[in-house]
């Protein structure tokens, strides 16, 4: 009998999948998607339905080519690709080019990559669900009309090289909208007034802060104010005269969805939203685990449900019990609501093996793979632990009619803190246990101090919080989130220092010429309507070309009046460089690849030059500066070469440091390993490696 094929997108689930599978099956892969619209043209026929025109995407002709020999001689085709949209889309593609009938069973999908879920959906093979292709395309087309359309008006009116976005151009409006409002900010004085007070043995000391006069709220707004404080309490005993003792339970926080996980992993390891989803994608797809080869270690990434299926519940809990006791298992197993609007298609991301412990596996997963799947599988499990439960005390101090108050809590039971706790954006309060207070004890003043405040802006977006802004009004959707962050920042429209988020001018005059002529498409409550349409055409209960011909009326009237409108004219920055060809300042220019020089006397002088950024490193060859540079090929990969070059040939991939090598004397280099970055020898002769230090690596 021959075999039967299943296809997948990576290499490294096909080679997860094939171990599952056995002989009788060969697993290929298609690397992603095999068609797409043209990238050089508009490729939707707007007077015909919207008909999309696909096309081979270029280097995929050869994997096509081995698809079509290897589905020649299968006796069975299985497409399993991702289970959501862009999967469905990409098994609707494949069915097109083999020429399978789409309706037949040809279909297959899996939450997780693990034997019984891929044995399992072979027995629950189905037809492909034109919904969710009809809902891809209605999203790609759109998206290419606005994209396609609006940046060629850019380009016209603005300047070459800008792009805009349905998606993107949203984004970029939140956080210049952001930055206005910290710019008009007016910050307001306050005061706040602390006292340090000491029970009678003297062994203990808490803070009270003041609260108002005679129990009463009284804000402190200027130094005379709380200079006339302080004199009434000076030296004066703070008697309790309400003590409130109360017990609340904390519960735990939900496992991940894709934002909540991009969230978390931006705030506790200083992950971007596009590293997140690189590395958990690796995790859900198969990592090499010594002798039990690749093994998909959590499940599907790119989710908007918090349910979890009831036999990993189930485990989770046998998990809890066995190690942590059964003090720390809920009453009944913790069920999860999800936001309003949530497609629920697929579970949480969790552990595919509660078995497989993070310290187990830490020896075959680089230092990300670790921290990431650590993040995930404690914050699965604390989500199937117990509450905590905290003993909580609030007591109202009265000192010459002035009212101070102090709180404190102690722990009763840690329950899921055991394990894990959320991360925060803000800074929490410390808690702190009280000592025992009784209505009308006095406890002495040791001290009692005062500090100027001013009120703050509301602050910058990180990643984190943008993620978290996008989800709450609707703006796109979790798949979306890591690629519309790196585009913004990669077409300059947004800078990011130390994790804050900030538009740059080309951002903010973008975007005031985007308010200004696409106001729809930058309007927060439209395009959140928009991403419900594409939902009801998932659900069959939106026709796509009907939804795409209401909007599309509408935003080419816009295309047409910003075309009749007067350019923007963009300044150019003006360098420091002069033009060695005619002596100008040479400006700088956004490209492809980032930005570079130009001569401002364009088209009459040509000349353009690169950004050098130099090392404070010599060339162990001549002594000259190194300097970073970019490759030709594959643009994007950094090396390092001598500034005298093509005098000097020195050159090194690896990033050389200011250090010499103990061993060989050559120069010391930073390579990224397994488990992170580390020092070596340039010398491939040499041996010596230094660990235990973290580098700054560049991405």
């Amino acid at each position: 009998m021959a075999d039967a094929l299943v296809i997948v997108e990576s290499p490294a689930k096909a080679k997860t999948i094939g171990k599952f599978l056995g002989s009788r099956y060969r697993v290929v892969a298609s690397n992603g998607h095999v068609r797409d619209l043209p990238k050089s043209q508009l490729g939707v026929d707007t007077a015909h339905d919207f008909a999309p025109r696909y096309i081979t995407l270029r280097g995929r002709g050869d994997v096509l080519e081995r698809i079509r020999k290897e589905a020649k001689s299968a006796s069975k085709i299985y497409l399993a690709t991702d289970p959501d949209r862009e999967g469905e889309a990409i098994s609707w593609h494949l069915a097109h080019v083999l020429k399978l009938d789409e309706t037949s069973k040809c279909r297959i999908v899996f939450n997780e990559i693990t034997s019984s879920a891929v044995k399992n959906s072979i027995r629950n093979v189905r037809p492909i669900d034109m919904r969710l292709v009809n809902a891809q395309q209605a999203r790609r087309v759109l998206d290419r009309l606005v994209g396609y359309e609006i940046s060629e008006v850019l380009w016209k009116k603005v300047r070459k090289g800008l792009s805009g976005g349905r998606v993107q151009s949203v984004a970029v409006r939140i956080i210049c909208d952001r930055e206005r409002e910290i710019e008009a900010f007016e910050p307001e004085e306050y005061w706040l007034v602390t006292a340090t007070l000491g029970t009678g043995d003297g062994k203990k000391t808490f803070e009270a802060r003041y609260f108002g006069e005679n129990g009463k709220k009284r804000e402190l707004r200027t130094e005379a104010d709380t200079q006339a404080v302080l004199a009434r309490i000076q030296d004066r005993p703070f008697t309790a005269v309400e003590v409130r003792e109360s017990e609340k339970t904390r519960h735990a926080a939900p496992p991940f969805t894709t934002s909540s996980l991009q969230q978390e992993a931006a705030r506790k390891l200083n992950f971007t939203t596009k590293r997140t989803m690189v590395v958990a994608q690796q995790l859900y797809e198969g990592v090499d685990i010594g002798n039990r080869g690749p093994v998909g270690l959590i499940s599907y990434i790119r989710t908007d449900s918090v349910r979890v299926a009831d036999e990993a519940q189930q485990a989770a809990l046998a998990h809890i019990e066995a190690r942590y006791g059964k003090a720390y298992l809920p009453a009944k197993p913790n069920v999860y609501r999800g936001r309003s609007g949530a497609q629920d298609a697929h579970e949480a991301i969790r552990p595919t093996d509660i078995g497989n412990t993070p310290a187990e596996l830490k020896a075959y997963l680089s230092s990300d793979q670790y921290r990431l799947y650590k993040l995930v599988y404690e914050r699965f499990l604390a989500s199937q632990m117990a509450e905590a439960r905290l003993a909580t005390t609030a007591v109202t101090f009265d000192v010459n009619g002035c009212t101070f108050k102090a709180n404190g809590s102690r722990v009763l039971f840690d329950g899921f803190t055991a394990v894990y706790t959320e991360g925060r954006d803000d800074v929490p309060e410390k808690e702190v246990a009280l000592p025992p207070v009784a209505e009308g004890d006095a406890f002495r003043q040791i001290r009692a101090e005062s500090e100027q405040r001013f009120t703050q802006p509301p602050p910058r977006y990180t990643e984190a919080t943008l993620v978290k802004t996008l989800e709450e009004k609707g703006i796109g959707r979790p798949s979306t989130y890591a690629p519309t962050i790196s585009t913004i920042i990669d077409r300059g429209y947004i800078a990011r220092e130390k994790k804050l988020l900030h538009p740059t001018e080309l951002g903010v005059i973008v975007n005031d010429w985007m308010c200004k002529n696409f106001p729809n498409i930058v309007d927060i409550s439209f395009t959140a309507g928009m991403e419900q349409q594409l939902d009801g055409v998932e659900e069959g209960e939106v026709e796509w070309t009907n939804m795409l011909s209401r909007f599309y009326g509408p935003f080419e009237k816009s295309v047409s009046e910003a075309l009749e409108r007067e350019a923007v004219r963009l300044p150019d920055r003006v360098s420091d460089v002069p033009c060695d060809k005619c002596g100008a300042m040479m400006v700088y220019k956004l490209g492809r690849y980032g930005e570079f020089l130009a001569c401002p006397n364009y088209p009459a002088c040509r000349n353009t030059k690169p950004i050098v950024e130099k090392l404070d490193v010599p060339c162990p060859k001549c002594g000259a500066a190194l300097i970073k540079r970019r490759s030709k090929k594959g643009a994007k990969r950094a090396f390092y070469g001598c500034e005298r070059y093509p005098e000097c040939d020195f050159v090194s991939w690896d990033k050389p440091i200011n250090e010499h090598c103990p061993k060989c004397g050559s120069l010391l280099v930073q390579r990224a390993g397994r488990n992170g970055t580390y020092i070596a020898c340039m010398n491939r002769a040499c041996d010596f490696i230094r660990r235990g230090r973290r580098e700054k690596q560049d991405e």
